[in-house]
């Protein structure tokens, strides 16, 4: 099943997780060590990003590491963009709103 990155970073945990690899690439031990959760609930999550392409596998030597792939997370800011917009309009309405009222009281 083919799974889209809004369904990836739904979850907490996985959040959690590529905040962690943002930082340096980890082995899924290491990353398990920073949760109170099974290895396999980690690993079921790594699938999950790696499936939306949100982190990267590296084979070094006998263990895989796993990295963030930044480029990917510009599909969600291009998603929030227009949330953004709408509300940079409405806080500049409400900045004049609100110095009207302020020079009605003086």
């Amino acid at each position: 099943m083919r799974r889209d990155i809004f369904q990836a970073i739904a979850d907490p945990t996985r959040r959690a997780i590529m905040i962690l690899i943002a930082v340096q690439a980890m082995t899924p031990n290491t990353i398990a060590e920073n949760f109170h959760t099974t290895r396999q609930s980690v690993s079921k999550h790594l699938r999950i990003l790696t499936e939306c392409e949100l982190v990267k596998q590296e084979q070094q030597g006998r263990e895989i590491y796993y990295s963030l792939q930044i480029e990917k997370m510009k599909e969600i800011d291009i998603w929030l963009d227009q949330f953004r917009k709408l509300w940079e309009t409405r806080f500049n309405q409400l900045d004049k709103v609100l110095s009207t009222m302020k020079k009605q009281k003086k």
